[in-house]
């Protein structure tokens, strides 16, 4: 019977074997099953870990803000005493020299959404998605922009969210929400896309696909 191997102790393996310059790893991991993921998903929290199926995935950054490997450290911990078995991989890494690169030159929305989408399971089939706006300046003209994927405004917060659907169901189709980023970027818009949630396979009967709760009300 193979050992169980503490996250902590995966997590510290994966950081040994970084190289020296590296300023950003980006890490999923890997549970028995949806509803450990779940839970995982929420501890890593402060993480602004993203849910696919069994996955979660998140992001530790070396200097600056962002998760610390420290942070991830304790987080990851809190996960152990639960008991929860999973797999940590490392899904890539940039050096020093390419985070100062790609620092200096913010990422177009289309960019980040390619980047998101690249990232994600092959099966994946529905999402909830987040941008989030830099300026207040951006809310009315962005909302315009983006209303082919139905955005809906985050409270309190200069975001808006909204559902994506690979195959079939509810949600604004991957191109569609490509498009209404490549129109924000032509506009000269500038945010931060995030994936919320995610889902694999699913295969809706008579319905318009999964539902999502947030803060008590579906999505």
């Amino acid at each position: 019977m193979l050992r169980r191997v503490a996250l902590v102790e995966q997590w510290r393996a994966i950081l040994d074997g970084l190289p020296e310059d590296w300023q950003a790893a980006r890490l999923r991991l890997t549970l028995p099953d949806r509803v450990r993921a779940e839970r995982a998903a929420a501890m890593l929290g402060p993480t602004n870990a993203g849910l696919y199926a069994n996955f979660v995935t998140f992001q530790i950054t070396r200097r600056g803000g962002g998760t610390s490997p420290e942070l991830a450290r304790r987080l990851l911990a809190r996960i152990d005493t639960e008991r929860i078995n999973g797999r940590l991989k490392l899904v890539g890494a940039d050096h020093a020299e390419a985070a100062q690169a790609a620092a200096g030159r913010r990422l177009e929305l289309a960019q980040q959404w390619e980047l998101l989408v690249s990232e994600l399971p092959e099966d994946w089939s529905d999402l909830y998605a987040e941008i989030e706006f830099a300026s207040s300046d951006y809310l009315d003209p962005g909302a315009l922009l983006m209303a082919p994927v139905n955005p809906a405004r985050v409270p309190d917060r200069l975001a808006f969210r909204f559902r994506v659907a690979r195959v079939f169901g509810y949600g604004a189709s991957p191109e569609m929400t490509h498009r209404c980023f490549e129109r924000l970027d032509a506009d000269s818009i500038r945010g931060t896309v995030r994936v919320l949630w995610g889902l694999s396979d699913t295969r809706p009967v008579y319905t318009q696909g999964p539902v999502w709760y947030a803060g008590g009300r579906a999505v």
